[in-house]
């Protein structure tokens, strides 16, 4: 299937008084056309910075591209200018936020956010524009749309405030949304919710889906693939079921223990990862995930693996893969 975006060898740094701060370190992925792809790991390893990162919406400086190319539709985003990304953005590539109370203005009503948006990239009359408005939010099932546009954000819900979003960013039918934690401080119901809405819409509209999470739970139902990320690098990456079924990495084996499980006896306590990320002012040179893996070997400190290609379109990066693993010293 053809790929509607390809990150390639992306780098992308913060300036900071300290010093560079490596926060992507060369990542590479593709998301197949009316395909979900979910990027998955813990806070801090460069998810969301990723994702600011296709939008553009870092703020340069502190932040800097070092390196890479995100290819959209055949075309490199970086080489866009300003005028050209801002008409990109919102009409063929939209984006979810983490908190919707926080990304929703709060001086505006809901239908004059939807509708600016509207008129800038459609080139609609305001009567039109409110038409759809009304028309969106009653396809993410907002009730009473006709009442509920002419009020602010801080009138909704949480779950409510969501599906606000994500008529918001669907409203001019992207090629491309991008959804950041878009369930977090959600309750499980409303989370189920908001995630059947965006496959929903996704059928609806042909869209393709890249997902950012630090919950696997999250993207079991949803995502065709996921990559691992940790410490700016993606460490695996297959479909949704090889990572769940067949994961190969040491870190994707125990983010998977740390999620509940219905088969899990009642008082066995989560498994939790020991020790903390590494530190990304000085990265390693080796494999991030060398202070915290119980089968770390001396190759792991100073060398950083390549991708070993495994069977069913799955790939990981980790020494442990290597033929001669097994007879190194440990």
């Amino acid at each position: 299937m053809k790929n509607i975006l390809e990150v390639r060898n992306l780098k992308i740094s913060f300036e900071t008084f300290f010093g560079e701060v490596e926060a992507v370190r060369g990542i590479d992925f593709d998301v197949e056309t009316k395909k979900t792809l979910a990027i998955v790991g813990e806070s801090g390893c460069g998810k969301s910075v990723t994702a600011n990162g296709i939008m553009q919406l870092l703020p340069q400086p502190p932040a800097f591209y070092k390196d890479g190319t995100i290819t959209f539709e055949g075309k490199n985003l970086l080489e866009k200018t300003r005028k050209e990304i801002e008409e990109i953005r919102g009409n063929e590539i939209s984006m979810i936020f983490q908190d919707p109370m926080t990304s929703l203005n709060p001086t505006m009503k809901i239908g004059e956010q939807i509708v600016e948006g509207l008129m800038k990239h459609k080139k609609i009359k305001k009567e039109k524009a409110k038409e759809i408005a009304i028309e969106m939010l009653t396809m993410v099932s907002v009730p009473q749309p006709e009442k509920r546009i002419n009020q602010y954000p801080h009138e909704f819900s949480g779950g409510m405030r969501q599906r606000v979003m994500i008529a918001l960013a669907m409203v001019c039918r992207p090629k491309l949304l991008i959804a950041d934690e878009p369930t977090t401080a959600l309750d499980v119901t409303v989370q189920a919710q908001i995630l059947d809405l965006m496959k929903d819409l996704q059928n609806k509209f042909d869209t393709s889906i890249i997902i950012i999470t630090h919950d696997l739970g999250v993207v079991a139902d949803i995502a065709d693939r996921i990559a691992v990320m940790y410490a700016g690098q993606i460490l695996e990456e297959g479909d949704s079921k090889s990572i769940f079924y067949s994961p190969n990495h040491p870190y994707t084996k125990r983010l998977l223990e740390s999620i509940p499980r219905l088969d899990m006896e009642k008082d066995k306590p989560l498994k939790s990862i020991d020790g903390t990320p590494p530190d990304l002012y000085i990265p390693p040179t080796g494999c991030p995930f060398f202070d915290r893996c119980d089968n770390a070997m001396r190759i792991c400190q100073d060398n950083m693996p390549e991708f070993t290609i495994l069977p069913g379109d799955h790939k990981s990066k980790c020494w442990l893969n290597h033929p001669m693993a097994k007879e190194s010293e440990v």
